[in-house]
């Protein structure tokens, strides 16, 4: 017995400075997608609600935030309860958690988990955001955020990543949020659009992006934070599983963002800056649930299937008539679910995991636990998030009123507009005779 005792021992992980601050790194990595997501919605829309989309995902930082530190990383990482949520007192407030205290099996600090953990969970809900754009009333965003990831979100997180939770005992492969994220995100989005109805002029506005830089910045830090996003979810750096996640994340990338861009030039005879970013975050997407589980030739596979098919996918809001507003259900509920489904085809069996999917000699085996985790979490976050947006809109109403939505969205919401363009008119006209009669003042007053 005391040997065994010493070898546990000897064999317990020891706090590595190397392994922490990498993923403090990675943790403000994962914090910058916000600010990331919140340009590149905020170019996709018209000038005159860029500013809500813009603070759509900014609000996230805050709401989400508190309530981590209250109770949501109890219920997604606490001791699991029923396989369905977890809860351990000492992580309410992040009160009873020593300064050197280790996650479970890990050589970083429980604190560095939890604010990993974090940046996922205020991602996950403004990446409903942009489904919404031009409707929603700020209040009741901000309220359907506070439900959402307590009621969705938290629960899910367990599920998956959660010592207990049941799809991590299944099995199920979901290294950094195919079905957490992007799927959990992708139903709740349409579940909600399906409920709060379509923007004023749908198929009948063009209702183009207003600022295409801006979304291929967006694009950019994206791209940018999704490396530790992905590289950062191993949790350290002791055996190369996060090295072989980050090349596959900028393989899978570039595959999905050249797929989508030779799609849309056989298919619209361009290519657009905008098939571009899209098709560049279709890849970060695909390969999230997949990456660490597969070859860099996988990843070139899965990022060009998902550039293809999530490109067709964006179509279908007009076949269907869903206003998806900025595709968040083509690019992250199809991207999710073409990833997580993926793994089942290309897992080699050889980087996080001995599981090995069909094409290396697997089976079905992969796959049908995989069709399980993505279909789960997919009905779960679709029927919930829509019973709370009608909850909400029987209540104190999700949208605004057709006259504001029209008038712009930010002049409502926010009493701001994103562009000033008073000082942008000729020197001369300001000193003119009509300035300075009493309707022109009138009307200046009005104005400002």
């Amino acid at each position: 017995m005391a040997s065994a005792i010493t070898t546990l021992a000897a064999d317990a992980p020891t706090l590595s400075s190397a392994n922490t601050g990498f993923m403090l790194i990675c943790s403000a990595l994962v914090m910058l997608m916000t600010p990331g997501l919140a340009f590149f919605y905020g170019g996709m829309v018209r000038v005159k609600s860029s500013l809500n989309m813009l603070m759509m995902s900014f609000i996230s930082l805050g709401i989400v935030t508190i309530l981590w530190v209250l109770y949501g990383f109890s219920l997604a990482f606490g001791a699991d309860s029923g396989s369905l949520i977890g809860w351990t007192s000492d992580y309410v407030g992040l009160s009873g958690i020593g300064i050197t205290e280790l996650w479970d099996g890990y050589t970083i600090p429980v604190y560095v988990f939890a604010v990993f953990q974090l940046m996922f969970a205020i991602i996950t809900p403004a990446l409903i955001s942009g489904a919404l754009a031009d409707r929603v009333k700020f209040s009741a965003w901000a309220l359907f955020i506070t439900l959402w990831v307590t009621i969705v979100y938290f629960p899910v997180a367990h599920w998956v990543w959660g010592a207990g939770g049941w799809l991590f005992e299944l099995g199920v492969i979901d290294f950094a949020g195919g079905t957490a994220v992007h799927i959990n995100a992708g139903a709740a989005a349409l579940g909600v659009i399906l409920v709060i109805g379509k923007r004023v002029g749908f198929k009948k506005d063009p209702m183009r992006p207003h600022s295409l830089p801006l979304v291929m910045l967006g694009a950019g830090l994206l791209w940018f934070g999704w490396f530790g996003f992905n590289a950062g979810s191993w949790l350290g750096n002791d055996d190369g599983v996060g090295a072989v996640m980050f090349v596959n994340t900028q393989v899978a990338t570039a595959a999905a963002m050249l797929a989508w861009l030779g799609y849309e030039k056989l298919r619209h005879g361009s290519f657009t800056t905008l098939g571009a970013a899209s098709g560049a975050v279709a890849g970060l997407v695909a390969i999230t649930p997949s990456g660490g589980s597969c070859s860099p030739l996988g990843a070139i596979a899965i990022g060009a299937i998902a550039g293809v098919v999530c490109a067709m996918a964006v179509g279908l809001k007009y076949k269907f008539g869903y206003d998806d507003s900025l595709d968040v259900v083509g690019v992250h509920l199809v991207g999710g679910v073409i990833g997580s489904l993926l793994v089942g085809l290309f897992a080699t069996g050889g980087v996080q995991s001995d599981a090995a999917g069909l094409f290396y000699g697997g089976g079905l085996e992969q796959l049908g636990k995989q069709a399980v985790g993505v279909f789960s979490v997919l009905a779960y976050s679709l029927v919930a998030s829509a019973v709370l947006a009608f909850l909400l809109d029987k209540t104190i109403g999700m949208r605004v009123p057709e006259d504001d939505e029209v008038s712009g969205i930010d002049q409502v919401e926010h009493a701001e507009t994103a562009y000033d363009f008073s000082g942008a008119g000729g020197g001369t006209s300001s000193r003119s005779t009509a300035a300075s009669t009493p309707a022109a003042a009138a009307s200046k007053k009005v104005d400002a």
